[in-house]
């Protein structure tokens, strides 16, 4: 996006000029040198022609095969070209191929979060702290100080939400007082979620002197058994994120490291593809950086994203603008736009008492959508009120079929057989996160205890043969980590070991892979590409640090990705063979 689309943003003066410049912006970037590269080329690989492989992956515990019981992988450039058992893939050994003694270790396709806020995540990756898989107060604190000890007497602390109090051996969040002494005089902001924010002293002065009244007046002190604040400020999510959003920009340059780190972060977990939602808060020219990583050619991940209506009231106008340059399925193997959502219409998110007009404003865009083939994602959290977003879908496919469009519903935790019907009868899929493992007792007061046992229930999904992709609504919500998901997918079990989940909605670990990888496919239209160890498909793969069949469920969280390949390129390398860092 050039600074004249960047202007426009900024000061509204057309959502036309607007989305002609972010379109071109867009269209600016279709194709550089950087670009040709391994991954673009997507026509199947007629394995006979080949004899030597640029890769061989020997005595693996192969997941994700049509067939069971396979050892061994080659491949030949950026697709795999040989699966079956280690004296089968021998004679794919060459002189310049580089072989891999797996040892038994799980050799699995990349993992795909389906929705996880990867483009916002990567702003912040180096500017902000993360208590991801912290598990004492001590030790967060101690994050804080250390961010203080590195950084300006003026730059704000942050730790933007990904955490929970439960993760913490004490079971509860820092106090005022815990902060005070982390930080000292700096400016200090810690998120809990979308319902709370604890500041430091000199934060909550800057808060006070620069944030809107309108803001401000709608934050709640929160108070303890005793009736006495206990520092905390409550709210509800868009008043937090208008908050957030308050805060100082992290450079330009500090946004393309972050991006850069963050997608490395998420490679060291065997990940190799992300759908992501978009966002309210995330306007178009936070998707700048992203752009830039993918136009010099160094994305680590595949990218397909949506985005959401910028401007409440405006939202057809929007992304008829928006999208007149960038149609469905616009981009290349690295990163491509899926669509919109998470945030359709403003009326309909996050909005558990819709009227007639946002309803109306509703099915307006997702008949022109429709009419266009975009993709559509949906943020929607509670099974009571489900039925206002899918009496509109319903209205909209008697006149323009949505089922081939694989349009999805995210989060929807108290899920009813009767939801996940319609839903299944639409054509549409279901993202499921890991909420109960992070949010238990909020669940728990909000939904009741008895509902813990069914949310989600993924037991009616399989019944139903409802398409499922899962992931983590990373990174202001939970634990991007996928083996904490793959876990919680297995066993039900909270962050503090509590239950939650029946056992007839918990699933078995090669369901939990295949919902995190063939199933994720499903919904970017990429399931023939990528998502399974197949001969022909994308050699996006992950060699796990241990066998993710035979580790005992309760540490599969603790596994990683020793090497990862993204198109037969090793975009990450660990344990045994770090040296192997970026071998192509």
């Amino acid at each position: 996006m050039n600074a004249a689309g960047l202007v426009s943003w900024m000061t509204r003066k057309s959502v036309h000029r607007l989305g002609l410049c972010l379109s071109i912006g867009w269209a600016a970037w279709v194709w550089t040198p950087a670009q040709a590269q391994a991954g673009n080329d997507t026509r199947p690989l007629n394995a006979s022609t080949v004899g030597t492989a640029d890769w061989v992956i020997l005595d693996a515990e192969v997941l994700g095969t049509v067939e069971p019981g396979m050892s061994a992988v080659a491949v030949v450039g950026d697709r795999i070209a040989a699966v079956g058992r280690t004296p089968d893939i021998q004679p794919w050994v060459g002189t310049r191929t580089r072989v891999i003694q797996a040892q038994g270790r799980s050799l699995i396709p990349g993992l795909i979060d389906s929705h996880i806020h990867a483009i916002r995540a990567g702003l912040t990756e180096h500017t902000e702290v993360n208590w991801s898989g912290v598990r004492s107060l001590a030790q967060a604190l101690h994050r804080l100080t250390e961010q203080a000890q590195h950084s300006g007497a003026d730059d704000w602390i942050v730790v933007a939400g990904g955490w929970t109090p439960e993760q913490f051996e004490e079971g509860r969040s820092p106090t005022q007082d815990e902060l005070e002494q982390a930080v000292g005089t700096r400016p200090a902001y810690v998120q809990r979620g979308y319902a709370g924010v604890l500041l430091s002293a000199a934060g909550r002065r800057r808060v006070t002197t620069t944030t809107p009244a309108p803001i401000t007046a709608r934050l709640m002190p929160e108070r303890d058994a005793q009736g006495r604040e206990t520092g905390w400020l409550l709210a509800d999510a868009r008043t937090i994120s208008q908050l957030y959003d308050e805060l100082p920009k992290p450079t330009v340059d500090q946004q393309h490291r972050g991006t850069l780190a963050w997608l490395k972060r998420l490679n060291a977990w065997g990940i190799t593809g992300v759908l992501d939602p978009g966002g309210y808060n995330l306007p178009p020219s936070a998707y700048r950086p992203i752009q830039q990583v993918w136009r010099e050619g160094h994305l680590t991940v595949r990218v397909v994203f949506s985005v959401s209506a910028p401007t409440r009231g405006q939202e057809l106008q929007d992304f008829q603008t928006l999208t007149a340059l960038t149609p469905m399925g616009w981009g290349d193997a690295w990163l491509r736009f899926n669509g919109i959502g998470e945030n359709v219409t403003w009326g309909m998110y996050n909005n558990e008492a819709p009227q007639a007009h946002d309803r109306t404003e509703l099915q307006r865009v997702l008949q022109w959508a429709a009419q266009q083939g975009l993709g559509a994602t949906f943020h929607w959290n509670n099974d009571d009120t489900v039925h206002h977003l899918l009496d509109v879908i319903e209205q909209v496919n008697r006149d323009h079929p949505v089922a081939h469009l694989r349009w999805s519903i995210a989060h929807l935790n108290n899920a009813s057989p009767a939801s996940l019907q319609r839903m299944q009868q639409l054509g549409l899929g279901w993202l499921v996160q890991n909420a109960s493992h992070f949010q238990r007792e909020w669940l728990s007061q909000r939904l009741g205890a008895s509902a813990l046992t069914r949310t989600p229930p993924l037991g009616d999904a399989i019944r139903l043969g409802l398409r499922v992709g899962v992931g983590t609504d990373a990174h202001r919500v939970m634990d991007p980590n996928p083996f904490v998901c793959l876990q919680w997918l297995v066993d039900g079990l909270s962050v503090n070991q509590q239950p939650t989940r029946a056992p007839e909605h918990l699933v078995d670990r090669e369901t939990a892979l295949r919902w995190y990888t063939e199933g994720s496919a499903w919904f970017s239209h990429d399931e023939h590409r990528r998502g399974r160890i197949q001969v022909g498909m994308l050699a996006d793969l992950a060699l796990l640090s241990d066998s993710y069949l035979n580790i005992p469920v309760q540490r599969i969280h603790t596994l990683s990705s020793h090497l990862t390949w993204l198109g037969g390129r090793v975009v990450h390398a660990a344990g045994p063979f770090a040296e192997l860092n970026g071998s192509r």
